[in-house]
């Protein structure tokens, strides 16, 4: 579970992302909470889910029930060599490399595409009067608190996981929700309705009922304490000096350069990735590895297929 909440929450493209939304405060603060709600959650865990609750999870999950994108979360992409240095200039690098790079988009494409769409919608048809009455602007000394407690609820329902949520996050902000809030809610990916199910699915009802109240927990009280930090260092942002980058008018600047510069390279790996047969195994991914390790060695096929041309 640490590791779950790790690899959502503390990762460099959630940074990136929330840097270019929503600026640097908002980033250092999911970096600052993070560690925060792991050692919270380490807790709770270790106070409140039984043993026996540990081997009912257990059980499910060594039913061996399938999940998205497993085939690449089993495969071994790693190139071959004696030295780093080799490994590095082997064209099979270059192939894991480009597959590594389209993987991991087609995992997170469908949420940050969600995001986008459900931030705009509500952005555009929930009134804001509506939101400062949910956040209690009205009242700054209660939305202090509620905040924090608030956040995650929204998230819950938002069905929007990591990165996908950095939009409606900044929509959040601009409608009124408190800076802890707001990280709560950043936070709030995995107690999302289809996490939620994904929990049910592998570690049966009673354990990811279990895993949302205390990741629950755990957010919130890591969000509040974020907020208490950043009032004590004199970091809190402020709504009104935050524009986020998608209302800003084309500019030709270092932004659009290197905007360039990247789509000329993702454009090169996904040439390499679609060269090299990636596209059938992309159709795979959804399937179990074999024991016998079939889809390993159809993946190091593709490595001498890449190393050809």
């Amino acid at each position: 579970m640490a590791f779950e909440f790790a690899s959502t929450n503390l990762v460099f493209e959630l940074g990136l992302s929330l840097i270019v939304l929503m600026g640097w405060r908002f980033a250092a603060a999911e970096f600052v909470g993070g560690p925060i709600m792991i050692v919270l959650l380490v807790v709770l865990l270790n106070f409140f889910f039984a043993k026996k609750l540990v081997d009912q999870a257990r059980a499910q999950a060594e039913r061996g029930l399938l999940g998205r994108m497993e085939g690449h979360a089993a495969m071994d992409m790693a190139a071959t060599g004696d030295t780093w240095l080799a490994r590095l200039r082997s064209p099979g690098a270059f192939t894991s490399v480009s597959h590594i790079f389209v993987m991991e988009w087609a995992a997170v494409l469908g949420d940050i595409v969600l995001g986008l769409v459900l931030s705009g919608c509500i952005a555009a048809w929930v009134p804001a009067a509506f939101w400062q009455r949910f956040f209690l602007v009205g009242h700054p000394a209660l939305a202090h608190w509620w905040g924090p407690l608030a956040g995650p609820l929204v998230a819950l329902v938002s069905f929007v996981c990591s990165v996908g949520n950095v939009p409606l996050a900044a929509v959040l902000w601009h409608q009124g929700l408190s800076f802890g809030g707001v990280i709560a809610f950043l936070f709030g990916d995995l107690i999302i309705l289809p996490i939620v199910n994904i929990h049910r699915k592998y570690y049966g009802w009673r354990a990811a009922l279990t895993l949302l109240v205390l990741f629950y927990a755990a957010m919130a009280a890591a969000a509040l304490g974020v907020e208490w930090i950043f009032l004590a260092l004199h970091l809190m942002p402020h709504a009104q000096g935050m524009s986020m980058a998608m209302n800003m008018d084309f500019r030709w600047d270092h932004t659009t350069v290197l905007n360039i510069v990247f789509l000329a390279l993702a454009a090169v790996l996904l040439l390499r990735f679609f060269r090299s047969g990636g596209a059938d195994m992309l159709r795979h991914m959804n399937e179990p590895m074999p024991e016998d390790g079939g889809h390993g060695m159809h993946h190091a096929g593709q490595h001498d297929h890449g190393a050809m041309h």
